[in-house]
């Protein structure tokens, strides 16, 4: 199934040449590859100078600001690697028997195998999704393991700039971290410690979880979307004061609107609504925008634009969800996507006529 890549690339983190915003998608082309040895990739996630990638025979491909040295493109074979968790200064892998953290700076470019700073052996039969592992999860910082309570069973886990979001295995939604931002839905704006449940979602089992830069996003079993945090780019898809502001300079909007009726901070769960009552299956968020997959393989994204990371053709920033055309005009039913910063991936299938 092939990939496609969008938003920022100024470090050529897209592997599409000198391009520095690309608002359609484009297919990924790591390492020079083309869009048929694209298909060999299983997993991609974007830091924000560089780009991972996993291939399926376990190799590690990187793309971007490498070791000082822009538009790198490296391949780390031999490693049997199924996850990564990357960052500016370290980059974490989930191995078939351990985890392990390398510093971005020592990376060889040439490829060869760098020194692991730090390794945490894993269990045989190692189930959860990464960044979770046993009794834990890692963490792109020091120090690169944090224990989780012993009463919580996790089952995904979503990393923001300054908050963490976890799913239970039995749906719950826990959050703790920074929360200036209404980013961990607890009615306030106060800093937790330790996870905490988001009692406003009592009763509502959840499916998927996703964290942006400071806004959170998760996905109940129904397929119904909740958004809460910073909404000042419209990443919540509720109405933004900045994005209203813009559109009446423009003229699309002819009459002032009232401050109460623009949200600069949710700080409890809201319902997001798309077009046509359309249920969705996968989420994720960039720093300042959200990408959603539906359940009939459409991709829907609001949000900061200004790098063309919502993928419609442009670099305008949306505070509700637009269906990205690209991909239906394209006869690709999308699958799954991956937020990070200023660029979005997009995993597809080719749909036959």
């Amino acid at each position: 199934m092939p990939w496609f890549g969008f938003g920022y690339s100024g470090f050529g983190q897209l592997g599409l040449g000198e391009e520095r915003t690309v608002n359609l998608p484009k297919p990924l082309q790591i390492n020079g590859g083309t869009i048929e040895s694209n298909k060999q990739i299983c997993r991609v996630v974007p830091a924000w100078s560089y780009s991972a990638v996993v291939t399926e025979d376990g190799s590690l491909l990187l793309s971007g600001l490498i070791s000082g040295c822009p538009k790198q493109h490296l391949r780390v074979q031999g490693l049997d690697c199924s996850d990564i968790l990357p960052s500016e200064k370290y980059l974490i892998l989930l191995l078939r028997e351990r985890a392990e953290c390398w510093d971005i700076n020592t990376i060889d470019v040439e490829g060869t195998l760098p020194k692991a700073m730090w390794k945490m052996e894993l269990p045989v039969g190692h189930d959860v999704a990464f960044p979770l592992v046993a009794k834990g999860h890692v963490f792109p910082q020091p120090p690169f393991f944090r224990e989780l309570p012993a009463t919580v069973r996790a089952q995904k886990m979503a990393l923001g700039n300054e908050h963490a979001v976890l799913l239970t295995s039995d749906g719950k939604v826990l959050t703790w971290g920074a929360g200036r931002h209404g980013q961990l839905g607890h009615e306030d704006v106060e800093d937790v410690s330790e996870p905490r449940i988001v009692e406003a979602l009592h009763g509502v089992s959840m499916g998927e979880v996703a964290a942006g830069g400071w806004h959170t996003a998760c996905i109940s079993e129904g397929g119904d979307i909740y958004c809460w945090g910073w909404n000042e780019s419209g990443q919540l898809g509720l109405p933004s004061r900045t994005l209203g502001q813009e559109r009446m300079n423009s003229g699309e909007e002819s009459a002032a609107v009232g401050d109460g009726e623009f949200i600069a901070i949710q700080s409890f769960p809201a319902l997001i609504d798309l077009p046509q009552d359309t249920e969705a299956s996968k989420i994720s968020c960039g720093s300042r925008h959200t990408a959603t997959v539906t359940r009939n393989g459409e991709l829907y994204t609001w949000g900061w634009g200004k790098y063309g990371q919502l993928g419609h053709g442009d670099t305008t920033s949306l505070d509700h969800p637009k269906r990205a055309e690209f991909f239906p005009q394209n006869n690709l039913c999308v699958k799954d996507v991956t937020c990070r910063y200023w660029n979005t991936y997009v995993l597809c299938l080719q749909e036959t006529k």
